[in-house]
């Protein structure tokens, strides 16, 4: 039987929510809890992110600016952030991963209702959040020297690394495809099909992190997956109908100042590096060893991405430093 946390049943009486069923959802990689509740014919959502491993505050506030442009995110009905609860509004089980997974034959669909979900976020003026700057994909690419090379027990020449790795991202930088709010961890896992349908509003949830930064990152997120694989000429059409939906909005991401495509490929890179470092941590230092499973995917990724010319700084390093055998499919084979 699953332990209940303390105070949660406090929190329930206070929100009005005493008599409500609680139904306890699998975990994520956070420390963050989800309960299911149901009172009668009422719903709700319940999560429990305890300080001072979380913060719901930057969920609160995100959440808050979402809803204040337009953008479908859960209704907050209570908050307690000192203590770390939530009470939200409950999107339902149609995710898009398990949509997808049941009705393959949706996938169009319900990618293009996410990528013109993103032309939508682009469109509004960028959230009163800090910057995506170099110093903020600096420290997520040290993920992968911290942890993905040490469980390897490789040494790695890690100035040349951080150097090859601010000369491509200063394009990024300075790119004019700045200035749009990035949800961040945008992806099958956590895009909601409201309606019952692919082609619903999307139910937008984890946008805690949310910041100011590039309009190919969230792009990244969603068709270079680390959890689902998505076939890469799917991927590219899905980028070039995002690029015409902006366009037809009046954003040029065609021609003109910023190579957006060689931008995103960088991006792509940069998370793609990191995620092989979190993912490492997960199983390393948190006891979560499923994600190992994921990394060789990670790894495809990552090494599409290194083809491009823009990375070539990155590529090398990875030459010089990674054998062979930890990198691709055997990317997850480490001590």
């Amino acid at each position: 039987m699953t332990q209940l946390p303390e105070g949660l049943h406090d929190f329930l009486r206070t929100a009005g929510w005493g008599d409500a069923a609680i139904h306890p959802l699998p975990g994520d990689a956070s420390f963050r809890r989800y309960y299911r509740l149901r009172a009668g014919d009422r719903g709700a959502m319940l999560m429990h992110a305890p300080p001072p491993h979380e913060d719901p505050v930057p969920f609160l506030d995100v959440a808050q600016w979402l809803a204040a442009h337009s953008l479908r995110a859960p209704a907050i009905h209570h908050a307690d952030p000192e203590a770390g609860w939530v009470l939200l509004e409950d999107f339902g089980d149609d995710r898009m991963r398990d949509w997808l997974d049941a009705r393959p034959e949706d996938e169009e669909a319900a990618y293009e209702a996410a990528v013109h979900a993103l032309a939508d976020l682009h469109d509004k003026p960028p959230g009163p959040f800090a910057p995506y700057d170099m110093d903020t994909y600096l420290g997520e690419v040290r993920l992968f020297t911290q942890w993905y090379a040490s469980a390897a027990a490789i040494e790695v020449d890690e100035a040349g690394f951080e150097a090859a790795w601010r000369e491509v991202l200063e394009p990024v930088v300075k790119s004019p495809h700045n200035g749009v709010t990035v949800l961040r961890d945008y992806h099958a896992e956590n895009i909601m099909l409201l309606g019952g349908r692919p082609g619903a509003p999307q139910g937008l949830i984890d946008f805690q992190d949310a910041l100011v930064g590039h309009a190919a990152y969230d792009l990244v997120s969603l068709l270079q997956d680390a959890r689902r694989d998505v076939d890469p000429g799917f991927a590219d059409m899905m980028l070039e109908t995002y690029r015409e939906e902006r366009h037809r909005r009046g954003v040029d991401l065609y021609g003109g100042a910023g190579d957006f495509i060689g931008e995103y490929a960088t991006l792509g890179a940069q998370r793609n590096t990191k995620i092989v470092g979190i993912f490492t941590r997960l199983a390393k230092r948190d006891g979560k060893p499923r994600y190992l499973a994921m990394i060789p995917r990670v790894w495809k990724l990552l090494e599409a991405d290194l083809d491009y010319p823009a990375l070539r700084p990155v590529a090398r390093w990875f030459d010089a430093n990674i054998p062979a055998d930890l990198r691709g499919a055997h990317g997850g084979e480490i001590a």
